[in-house]
């Protein structure tokens, strides 16, 4: 049962910011698009390569006290294979940057982190 639980929560996240993605989209508001598309365009593969990219993502977004972005970026690391270890390092370098108000974030990505493990392997 905890396990189902704690499933839910990633994919309900990733539900929600779907179908709201979805609704704001289909309002056609063409700053929003250009914004958005400028958002997935700046995280694709560069000078710097997609790992990278989402690491500074997940930093920014620690400093910032973003859950829902800390959530988002915590996500495409586990995408793209990093570890644990290289989770925390992100986890120190963000903390150091933010100050202690950041540990707070911290708890929660660590906890999501964990969940995001806990998937069942995509094939």
């Amino acid at each position: 049962m905890a396990e189902k639980l704690t499933m839910g929560i990633v994919s309900e996240f990733n539900d929600y910011r779907k179908k709201m993605n979805e609704v704001i989209l289909k309002n056609n508001n063409l700053v929003m698009k250009r914004l958005w598309n400028l958002d997935t365009n700046t995280y694709e593969e560069g000078v710097l390569d997609k790992k990278t990219k989402e690491m500074l993502g997940l930093v920014s977004s620690m400093v910032l006290r973003c859950d829902d972005c800390i959530k988002y970026h915590l996500g495409k690391c586990h995408e793209l294979g990093l570890t644990t270890p290289e989770i925390y390092e992100i986890f120190s370098v963000a903390n150091i940057v933010g100050g202690t108000i950041v540990i707070p974030h911290t708890r929660r990505a660590a906890e999501y982190w964990e969940l995001l493990l806990a998937e069942p392997a995509t094939e």
